[in-house]
């Protein structure tokens, strides 16, 4: 069975991969799947899991918060702000939970900080208003 080569590249640290029989991702439209020779293509990669196959080996799991996808000259780059890797699907399963609700705190909690703010900057305005002497 032909093959391609798998580059996922991350902020920190980055990993290649040779033999890849198929890679599946999912994009906005919904699941697609990559072979060996495909055409040139490019997309981005919703925030989940991906799964790609080595020649005779078992299903490897990427899980990464959306992606960059880029196929050409049978190799496909994959960049990412992080990834995680895992033959089991209920652990890097787990692991996808864990980073997801993570991201909803630090987002619940910049919602909150930027809450803060702009009441702070609607009370600066109104006392400034109040000491305006051409009222």
């Amino acid at each position: 069975m032909d093959t391609f080569a798998l580059n996922l590249l991350a902020a920190d640290h980055g990993q290649r991969f040779s033999g890849v029989t198929t890679f599946v991702g999912e994009d906005a439209t919904g699941s697609f799947g990559i072979q060996a020779h495909h055409a040139r293509f490019m997309t981005t990669l919703v925030f989940g899991l991906a799964r790609f196959r080595l020649a005779a080996d078992a299903w490897h799991y990427v899980a990464m918060p959306g992606a960059v996808l880029y196929f050409n000259g049978n190799e496909l780059s994959i960049s990412t702000r992080h990834f995680l890797i895992d033959t089991d699907l209920g652990r890097i399963s787990g692991l996808l939970e864990q980073q997801l609700f993570r991201e909803e705190e630090k987002l619940h909690t910049t919602r909150d900080s930027l809450q803060r703010m702009e009441q702070a900057m609607l009370k600066r305005m109104l006392a400034l208003k109040s000491k305006t002497p051409w009222q």
